[in-house]
């Protein structure tokens, strides 16, 4: 009969993004991942397999949950506009705080093997057409509530700009620890939405 597992799955996924955040890929060693996740090493190898493997399922389990996030947010009825400026104020909140921010560092990591990984440039790609479509319908709502200027004429365009937008915060973060300039660019990020 076979064991129960001692440990919440998606806990450890969880943890595991926050190091190869951390770590980045190439830099997390097997017994950075041992250490973070409180897990025995055959436990690591029998749920997870290899470390590349738990990275790609690390990676998937991060945007699958943020992403659906976002998602929801941005097609609650209401503002388009709003929705779209409280994204980036949440973002800027989260890579605001120390702890939480590591986290999202995965994106860095992941972004850097896209070339090299067809698995996650696949999912990232699939991933990129569900937000891009998003902050495009939102956008529409937002220029048929009138909140939008005449100017906002390729709301496609401009909807993969908040997509890239969305991930350029994270790496602005990792440049400076000044939150003044997180708030900064995403100032100049939501003027042009005016």
């Amino acid at each position: 009969m076979a064991r129960n597992k001692e440990f919440d799955t998606t806990l450890v996924l969880r943890k595991a993004t926050e190091i190869f955040g951390h770590y980045g890929y190439e830099g997390t060693s097997l017994q950075n991942l041992l250490d973070g996740l409180g897990i025995a090493r055959q436990s690591l190898y029998d749920t997870y397999g290899t470390k590349r493997e738990l990275f790609i399922l690390a990676i998937k389990h991060y945007l699958t949950e943020k992403s659906s996030a976002v998602v929801e947010y941005l097609e609650r009825p209401g503002s388009g506009k709003a929705a779209i400026a409280d994204i980036f104020y949440q973002i800027a909140t989260v890579l605001k705080d120390e702890l939480r921010r590591n986290e999202c560092f995965i994106i860095c990591s992941a972004i850097d093997q896209i070339p090299h990984n067809p698995e996650i440039a696949t999912y990232f790609e699939k991933d990129k057409a569900r937000l891009e479509q998003a902050f495009y319908e939102a956008l529409l709502r937002a220029k048929q509530q009138g909140e939008l200027s005449d100017r906002q004429k390729d709301l496609l365009a401009l909807a993969r700009y908040l997509y890239h937008a969305r991930y350029s915060l994270t790496q602005a973060v990792k440049i400076t620890s000044d939150p003044k300039v997180l708030d900064n660019i995403v100032a100049v990020i939501l003027s042009t939405l005016d």
